[in-house]
C-alpha cells in the first residue's frame, strides 16, 4: 500500500531539539497543532523530537515526521535511526539532508529509495538550485527549499531571496512534476506563507516561528492566515 500523500498547502512544522518541545511541552505543541488543523481545516505536519516519535504519532491524528533518519538496514548500528524503526513508531515519514543535519548524496539516494517500499513519505532539504534539481532526479516526495544562512534569522527567504524559491519550483517540477516544494528558512508569519505559495511552493517548512514563540497557537494561526 501506498503511503498516504499529505494534503497541500502544507504546513510543516520541525520541532528541532528546542528545550520548549521537549516531553510534555512537545505533546501540547503537537495537540495545538492538531486542533488547529481540525478546527481550521488546514493541512499540519510535525516534526517531534526523535525521543517523542512513537509517542506522539501514537496520541495525534496528523502526520508526524521523523526529524532524522540514518542510511543503514536494521542491524548492528548502535545508535543510529533506520527508516524501519521510524515506521513502526508510526511515522508518516522523514526528513532528510537537514542543514543542521546533513547526508552525502549516496546516503540520501539510499533513503529515498528505500522508503516507499516502507510506505514512508520523505521531505528532502537542500540549500540551493542545483542541488534541488539533483534531489530531483532520486524522486523524493517532497523538497524543501532552504538557504542555511536564513533559518531561524526571521528573515524569509520567500521575501529575501523569492527568485531561489519560485526558480527551484520550476526546475524541480520539470524533473519530478508530482513533487511536492515546501519553502522554509526565516518563516515567522502569514505573510511569509503568503508569498511563499504565490511564488508557486506547495507550502512551508519552519520551526522557531511557532516552537519558540510566547503563544504557539497564535503563532499558528497567523501563520495558516496565509494559506
Amino acid at each position: 500500500m501506498e503511503a498516504k500523500k499529505m494534503g497541500t498547502p502544507v504546513i510543516v512544522l520541525n520541532m528541532k531539539s528546542y528545550a520548549e518541545s521537549a516531553g510534555r511541552r512537545g505533546f501540547e505543541l503537537a495537540k495545538i497543532c492538531e486542533d488547529v488543523a481540525s478546527k481550521q481545516g488546514v493541512n499540519i505536519a510535525i516534526c517531534p523530537q526523535q525521543v517523542e516519535l512513537a509517542r506522539i504519532a501514537s496520541l495525534i491524528n496528523i502526520p508526524c515526521f521523523a526529524q532524522h533518519v540514518d542510511a543503514v538496514e536494521p542491524g548492528s548500528h548502535t545508535g543510529f535511526v533506520t527508516l524501519e524503526s521510524v515506521k513502526e513508531a508510526g511515522a508518516t515519514g522523514t526528513l532528510v539532508n537537514h542543514s543542521e543535519h546533513r547526508l552525502r548524496i549516496a546516503d540520501i539516494d539510499f533513503i529515498v529509495r528505500r522508503a516507499p517500499s516502507l510506505n514512508l513519505l520523505t521531505i528532502v532539504c537542500t540549500n540551493n538550485i542545483a542541488v534541488s534539481r539533483a534531489v530531483a532526479e532520486l524522486k523524493p516526495y517532497a523538497i524543501a527549499i532552504e538557504p542555511p544562512e536564513l533559518i531561524g534569522s526571521g528573515k524569509a527567504v520567500s521575501k529575501v531571496e523569492p527568485e531561489i524559491v519560485a526558480n527551484t519550483v520550476e526546475e524541480v517540477k520539470k524533473l519530478h512534476k508530482d513533487c511536492v516544494v515546501l519553502c522554509g528558512a526565516g518563516v515567522t508569519n502569514g505573510e511569509d506563507v503568503q508569498k511563499a505559495i504565490e511564488l508557486g511552493a506547495d507550502g512551508v517548512l519552519l520551526a522557531s516561528g511557532v516552537v519558540k514563540a510566547k503563544d504557539p497557537k497564535t503563532a499558528l494561526l497567523d501563520l495558516i492566515a496565509g494559506l
